[in-house]
């Protein structure tokens, strides 16, 4: 029995982990009608009934002065809150700092740092406008701004407004305390009546603010929204590759692995976005950290545009309160079972931060704490579980004879085995699955751990972030050692099996080298979970002895009246009463 859990469990992780190593997603077809920055041109677009709509007239860009470009030195507005400091650039009105006060660089250089979310060359919020067949480079203009400073301690404004060749641009950006939200309404004049397409900008990216370069590095990627969520990894491109998502979208989302930048089409009367293109740029060969990444979205005739920015961390609670599907921009699980995976990682991470926040404990002890409650509200499914291993084992000795009887009529074995089943209250299977139940969770709290952001940085003993691997590998060495005993234990009074004792080395062996680069905490859960089941493998493992003793010479007397009912005859005495 412990072998065949040991073969699901195994099986389990090849299903779980094999599909994200063997398999890499095809880029998406890229859209026919484009502009020279690999948007859909406004003259292309295609109305309900399927017709190409009329082509769009508007003034050449070429033809509008760009004297003022650069006349008028650049300059930043900062933008104070509890939650954040921002630094909009007058040039283009991009947002080009936003520092976070809850929230410090967990680089050892830099721990006492408030962690800073904008790329040096950061274009998150520059504007370009597609007009007819050409690009208005609305990124270069020089915005006058109405406040040099701004403080939020209660909702507040900030308004942007250039004007070049008879084209003015307005742009209105609303802060409200408690939030990293920012409400953007803009409008574009002269024009002319038909409007264009506005590219916002979303690249290059994310700062680093993690130790671990490379882990934050991998999950660096853009998130868009379109019913479901669908997130395209930088990592998973190749040189130079150009990436074209046609939309609509709700929104567009660029991550790493704790914080995000978005733009959101989600405020009554917001226009859909309506694509998005990136171009991946590597700082070093086969390192793609960055991304020239722009969403566009339609401007109405009347040149007015809005849309919502997010720029702040991960934090569940709050990327749940937005709605829209902004919490799956933190993906839990792979794609195909994260509808399995996520309510499970949901819930486990709701419990862990509910025990630390009521409890007032450190996650250390909440991990610990957690992994016994799981295995107490478990404990009856297992006792019925190994029970029913008990009563398995007991009757193989009627199985075997049954087999070598009708081993040349499978029917006949099958339906005689059935029958077996049913007359000493076997369930094959019910041995297996009470004991399957703890890995769900087991396997939700790895994605916990590498997503909870409530989790980042925390220490516990010698530990130094239970969202890391241990970097002394001691907590691995010790969910090894606990899984070989917990094995240990529930193989006595099994007959010695080649095969299960193989088992019990290597399983033990292949799961400490699997967990070695495991969030630390994820091990020392499991660990709790192995060591907690001791007792109940033990107490269990009493039981088989006394139901099935070590074979005599002599046939064994009767079982007493004192024996549990829950404790099967002895196979010689199954034999006995088959015969009658």
């Amino acid at each position: 029995m412990d072998r065949r859990f040991l073969l699901a469990m195994a099986l389990i992780m090849v299903i779980l982990f094999g599909p994200g190593l063997l398999f890499k997603r095809p880029p998406p077809e890229p859209v026919v009608a484009v502009d020279s920055l690999g948007f859909p041109r406004p003259d292309s677009i295609v109305d309900d009934a399927g017709a190409a709509a009329a082509p769009r007239v508007a003034p050449a860009v070429s033809d509008l002065p760009q004297d003022a470009i650069g006349a008028v030195p650049e300059d930043t507005v900062v933008v104070t809150s509890e939650l954040y400091q921002y630094r909009f650039s007058t040039r283009g009105g991009r947002l080009v700092s936003a520092v976070l006060a809850d929230y410090t660089y967990t680089i050892d250089s830099l721990k006492s740092h408030n962690v800073e979310l904008m790329h040096p060359e950061s274009d998150l919020l520059a504007l370009r406008l597609i007009v007819g067949r050409d690009t208005l480079h609305l990124d270069d203009w020089v915005f006058v701004p109405t406040a040099e400073r701004v403080t939020v301690d209660q909702p507040a404004r900030l308004g942007l407004s250039a004007t070049q060749g008879g084209v003015t641009v307005t742009l209105d950006y609303r802060f409200e305390p408690g939030t990293y939200q920012v409400a953007v309404t803009g409008s574009v004049t002269g024009l002319g009546p038909n409007g264009g397409l506005l590219l916002v900008g979303m690249g290059p990216g994310l700062a680093n603010t993690e130790q671990n370069r490379k882990e934050n590095t991998r999950e660096m990627g853009f998130v868009t929204r379109n019913g479901g969520s669908d997130l395209t990894r930088f990592s998973s491109l190749d040189p130079g590759e150009t990436v074209i998502k046609p939309g609509p979208f709700e929104w567009v989302a660029v991550k790493s692995k704790y914080f995000v930048t978005a733009v959101l089409a989600v405020d009554e009367g917001a226009t859909p976005l309506s694509g998005v293109t990136a171009s991946v740029l590597f700082t070093a060969p086969k390192d793609p950290v960055t991304a020239d990444l722009w969403v566009s979205q339609p401007v109405t005739a009347d040149g007015a545009f809005r849309y919502r920015l997010y720029a702040g961390p991960l934090e569940y609670p709050r990327l749940k309160g937005i709605g829209h599907g902004f919490d799956d921009v933190n993906p839990y699980g792979w794609p195909g079972l994260r509808s399995i995976i996520r309510p499970v990682a949901v819930a486990a991470r709701w419990v862990l931060v509910w025990m630390h926040e009521t409890l007032n404990l450190p996650y250390g002890w909440v991990l610990i704490l957690f992994g016994i409650l799981i295995r107490v509200v478990l404990w009856p499914l297992n006792q019925k579980a190994m029970r029913s291993s008990i009563r398995m084992q007991a009757v193989q000795p009627l199985m075997k004879e049954m087999q070598a009887k009708y081993k040349d009529q499978p029917e006949k074995l099958q339906k005689e085995t059935f029958k077996l089943y049913k007359e000493h209250n076997v369930n094959p299977l019910g041995g297996c699955w009470p004991m399957l139940l703890p890995f769900p969770v087991l396997i939700a709290l790895f994605f916990v751990f590498q997503n909870t952001i409530e989790l980042r940085g925390v220490s516990f003993l010698w530990l130094p972030d239970l969202a890391q691997a241990d970097p002394l590998y001691i907590i691995p060495l010790l969910m090894g050692i606990s899984m070989f005993a917990v094995s240990k234990v529930g193989q006595m009074g099994m007959e010695p099996n080649p095969q299960m004792k193989t088992m019990l080395y290597v399983m033990p062996v292949m799961m400490t080298v699997l967990f070695a680069r495991f969030a630390s905490g994820l091990n020392l859960y499991y660990t709790v979970q192995n060591l907690v089941s001791v007792p109940q493998q033990w107490m269990l493992a009493k039981e088989r002895v006394k139901a099935n003793p070590p074979k005599k010479d002599k046939p064994s007397a009767a079982p007493t009246s004192a024996e549990a009912p829950d404790h099967p005859p002895r196979p010689k005495q199954l034999k006995r009463k088959k015969r009658r």
